[in-house]
């Protein structure tokens, strides 16, 4: 045990992970290749993830949950994973999607890419398959991204639906994601969405120039008490805001740009128009 590495679970949630790992393992006096063979991953695999060299996935988690007999308990390690998962993602934005999923109204605004509530599951994909590509997450990570935001859309599946109002500037319709077919099936969607008794899909286009008063993803939630939230996001970071003081503005902006905005008829005509250059 020369070679046995002092863990931190202070560290990080990944490194509290790692660390109860290990001490669930020990306690059943079992090594690394003990709990791998169990799990049917190497020990070299557990090894990573009880010292954070490797970030646990869903997959992993629940098969240590089965070696250990924790199935069906309050106190999985799959629960930790989602929890760990969530708080990988950027501040503010886990206690945005639990808002999200209660609001009474939803409007968003973005920029070169279809917002999440929006996205097909492929075209989420290919923004996922290419964050692979440039190293940023791993393949499985990737499908849990995919998985996060289906989970998110469902969340919006209610007897009594949120309004949703989107506006999205020219460039989402316009950059290609996953190829033809891909971009294809999601600007259907887009105009499928349109058609819903509980939407507004409205294109900010590239004529607005300066008059566009934002330049990156704003979200604005209406909750039930009346409450309006807003999130927004650079590309490293992400703030939910609350104050009334902060907020307001936002929605003045946002009310600003639905009336520069083109009609939901004529986005509707943008979008199929666009989609013409596409082949099914």
């Amino acid at each position: 045990m020369v070679n046995r590495k002092e863990l931190n679970p202070d560290k990080s949630p990944e490194a509290a992970f790692g660390a109860r790992l290990r001490s669930s393992r020990e306690a059943r006096n079992w090594t690394q290749d003990d709990l791998a063979a169990r799990m049917e991953y190497s020990g070299r695999h557990i090894s990573a993830i009880e010292t954070g060299r490797k970030p646990p996935t869903r997959r992993f988690s629940l098969s240590v949950d089965a070696a250990f007999g924790l199935e069906g308990t309050s106190d999985t390690f799959e629960r930790a994973w989602g929890e760990l998962r969530r708080g990988s993602l950027l501040e503010g934005f886990p206690e945005y999607l639990t808002q999200e999923s209660r609001a009474a109204e939803i409007r968003l605004f973005e920029v070169g890419l279809i917002p999440g509530p929006l996205q097909t599951r492929e075209y989420a994909q290919a923004l996922a398959d290419s964050a692979v590509q440039r190293g940023v997450i791993t393949a499985e990570q990737a499908d849990e991204r995919v998985s996060l935001l289906m989970e998110r859309q469902a969340a919006l599946v209610r007897p009594l639906p949120p309004m949703v109002i989107v506006v999205l500037d020219e460039s989402c319709i316009r950059r290609p994601i996953g190829g033809s077919k891909v971009m294809g099936a999601q600007l259907d969607q887009l105009s499928e969405f349109a058609k819903q008794p509980n939407t507004v899909l409205q294109i900010a286009p590239f004529g607005l120039g300066e008059r566009r008063p934002f330049d990156r993803l704003v979200n604005l939630l209406t909750l039930h008490d009346r409450s309006v939230v807003s999130y927004v996001e650079s590309q490293t970071h992400g703030h939910l805001e609350r104050e009334l003081t902060s907020v307001l503005p936002l929605v003045r902006a946002y009310h600003q740009l639905q009336a520069e905005s083109l009609s939901q008829a004529i986005s509707v005509a943008m979008i199929n128009e666009v989609r013409k250059g596409t082949p099914r």
